[in-house]
C-alpha cells in the first residue's frame, strides 16, 4: 500500500519516531484543543503513539506532511478510522506556522484521492469542532457539505461530508 504521496509542494509520508517531538508539542499546545489536545506531555505522547498504532492496525493513517525536499513535519493529514468512529474520516492538523499557505488544502485533496482510488472508500467525512472556523472553511473549500443527519463520534461535532468519488475529478 502507498505510504508516501507527493504533491506540487508537499510530501505526505508515514509518520516515524523522528516526528514525536513536533507532534507531541502540537498536542501540548493550546491550538490543539479542538483536536483532543492541549494536554500534558504524557497524554500528548500517547496521541502520537496511537497515530503510529493506527497505521499498524489499519494499514493507513494520518500522514506526516513535510515540504518537498525537507523532512521537518508541518502537520498531519489523511485517512483516519479509529475504533468507534461512525465513518471513515479525512482529517487534518496543521502545526504552528503552517497555516494560511494552502498546505492543508493541498494535502487533504491528495489524501482524498488516495482514499477513493487506493483505499476504495465510497465516501468520507471530516469531523470538526464547531469552534474550529479554519477547518470549516477548509472543508467547504474542499467541496464538503454539512451533514446534520450523520452519526457523530461525540455530541456537538460537526460532520462535513466530502463529495463522492463520482462528483470530483480523481
Amino acid at each position: 500500500m502507498t505510504q508516501t504521496l507527493v504533491t506540487k509542494r508537499l510530501t505526505l509520508r508515514r509518520p516515524a519516531a523522528q516526528d514525536a517531538n513536533a507532534t507531541t508539542a502540537f498536542y501540548m499546545s493550546e491550538r490543539s484543543n479542538m483536536a483532543g489536545g492541549h494536554v500534558p506531555r504524557p497524554a500528548a505522547w500517547r496521541h502520537f503513539a496511537s497515530m503510529l498504532g493506527h497505521w499498524e492496525v489499519r494499514g493507513y493513517g494520518l500522514w506526516a506532511v513535510t515540504l518537498r525536499g525537507e523532512d521537518a513535519i508541518i502537520g498531519l493529514v489523511g485517512p483516519y478510522f479509529p475504533d468507534g468512529w461512525p465513518e471513515t474520516e479525512i482529517g487534518w492538523l496543521m502545526f504552528d506556522g503552517a497555516e494560511g499557505e494552502g498546505y492543508a488544502f493541498e494535502a487533504a485533496e491528495a489524501a482524498r484521492i488516495h482514499c477513493y482510488d487506493t483505499l476504495g472508500w465510497p465516501t468520507a467525512v471530516s469531523y470538526i469542532d464547531p469552534g474550529n472556523t479554519r477547518s470549516i472553511v477548509l472543508a467547504k473549500r474542499l467541496g464538503c457539505t454539512l451533514d446534520e443527519a450523520a452519526a457523530k463520534p461525540k455530541p456537538g461535532t460537526l460532520v462535513y461530508r466530502h463529495p463522492a468519488p463520482s462528483e470530483i475529478a480523481v
